[in-house]
């Protein structure tokens, strides 16, 4: 690595997940999702949208792939749905589900882009979740069929498989907060027996996928507390680090009693020592089962909180100042969590770090001149790469950046209120329109990103 480049074999990518784009929700045998079900109830998405249609990319595979090979990519982090493939969640095959991603992957390698898929980007097949979802110890097994399923017909052309995407909000924000599906609010409790059992089918599933022998990296995605300290003295250092690796209380959010099991092969101390008694009763002779070897660790990246050592060494919160950038989710803009949390989780784990997801939601649209002007996502990106690059000019291992979004997409219970594209959208006609953020970024692919540094140096 030259001193203003990355690496030759640094992976540049960008992301979606099955239900934000690729519509055809009822079409060619696929199943109803929690999600499908989910947006028919009342006021629980943003204007009562929902993901049915969304970017139509179910029929437009071929000219999104074109848009990628366009800008220069070189990954493609795509999610599978479980429902497509499998429409009851168990049993028969849908073969035209399997074709569509066959024909995805193909699609891909002709474009001379890397397929990296994700197994489970939140849409449940409601069939599950009709037997208990993630709280019947079952469904471990019936994740670690549907891996198989898959690895078996695209594993010997996918770079890397992810088994799971942020566990801790299809976890907390879809059974204890309500506000995304199944969308109950359950006790901790029932959060502790799922996520033990999503545990379960993450190791599950890991074995799955290299028992099909295809080659492909294996790893997972989660979402992290981000947590910088607010200077580089050690006590700060240390604060950040605490916060950031802390697993006790209830929370939903904490990294380490994911990847602890994952990695370690244990719970946290600080979680067991709070949570002990309602984990579910004989956990611990499944830790051997979750801890799978894993190739790389994936973390998704957007908002991070400043953190100092308060006159006692706790660690503070730090305000953000008046008039600090936020994005239109009105999350806090710190860019150093691209560089802070890569060290954070390598220190602790020592595997390679991917980052997995990065993005902005900037409400964009077409100009008068016909373009989509969206500076403040060139700026943000800008600005996390060069943090990444930093983490990688200090021996961390990050092999990749997946900008969230490909395309602007249905958000969920926001519906399409939210744009994180470097594609703009038109949903009424499915125009696609690259935005100047597309053309920056596939300089810096080009550039190697080198042309971040130009960039930086033309600052007065």
């Amino acid at each position: 690595m030259t001193e203003r480049a990355f690496p030759d074999d640094f992976v540049w990518g960008a992301a979606t997940a099955a239900y934000q784009v690729e519509g055809a929700a009822f079409e060619d045998g696929k199943g109803p999702s929690i999600w499908d079900a989910f947006c028919e109830r009342p006021g629980a998405v943003w204007r009562g949208q929902s993901g049915a249609v969304a970017c139509d990319h179910y029929h437009r595979l071929a000219s999104d792939v074109a848009l990628m090979k366009s800008i220069g990519l070189g990954a493609y982090r795509f999610s599978i749905s479980w429902a497509r493939v499998l429409p009851a969640g168990t049993g028969a095959v849908n073969g035209k589900g399997l074709d569509f991603y066959d024909r995805l992957v193909d699609e891909l390698l002709r474009a001379g882009v890397a397929p990296w898929a994700t197994l489970f980007h939140w849409d449940l097949p409601l069939a599950l979740q009709h037997r208990g979802g993630w709280l019947n110890r079952d469904s471990a097994g019936w994740f670690a069929d549907y891996a198989a399923i898959v690895a078996g017909r695209l594993g010997d052309r996918v770079a890397a498989f992810m088994t799971l995407n942020e566990p801790q909000v299809f976890l907390g924000v879809g059974l204890l907060e309500g506000r995304h599906a199944p969308g109950l609010r359950l006790g901790y409790a029932d959060y502790l027996l799922g996520m033990h059992n999503v545990l379960r089918a993450h190791g599950l599933a890991v074995r799955a996928l290299r028992a099909a022998r295809g080659g492909a990296r294996v790893g997972s995605a989660l979402v992290v507390n981000h947590h910088v300290p607010a200077t580089a003295s050690p006590a700060d250092l240390q604060a950040a680090r605490g916060l950031a690796l802390r697993a006790s209380g209830q929370d939903p959010w904490a990294l380490t009693s994911w990847l602890d099991p994952m990695v370690l092969g244990r719970y946290p101390e600080d979680m067991l020592r709070d949570w002990h008694g309602q984990l579910p009763a004989g956990f611990e002779a499944d830790l051997p089962t979750i801890a799978q070897p894993s190739d790389f660790l994936g973390i998704n990246l957007y908002y991070g909180t400043v953190v100092r050592a308060g006159p006692d060494g706790a660690p503070q919160i730090v305000a953000p100042a008046v008039g600090d950038p936020i994005t239109s989710c009105d999350w806090d803009v710190v860019p150093s969590i691209a560089y802070w949390t890569p060290r954070f989780v390598h220190e602790r784990y020592g595997l390679p770090i991917v980052i997995t997801e990065n993005g902005i939601s900037v409400r964009d649209w077409p100009s008068l001149d016909g373009r989509v002007h969206d500076p403040s996502r060139i700026d943000y990106l800008a600005r996390h790469l060069l943090e990444v690059h930093r983490a990688l000019s200090d021996g961390i291992p990050v092999a990749g950046y997946f900008h969230w979004s490909l395309l602007d997409n249905f958000e969920w219970a926001h519906g399409y209120k939210h744009r994180f594209g470097l594609f703009h959208v038109d949903y009424s006609t499915q125009e696609r329109i690259a935005k100047d953020s597309a053309l920056f970024y596939r300089d810096v692919i080009a550039t190697g990103g080198r042309s971040l540094f130009e960039r930086a140096a033309q600052r007065p």
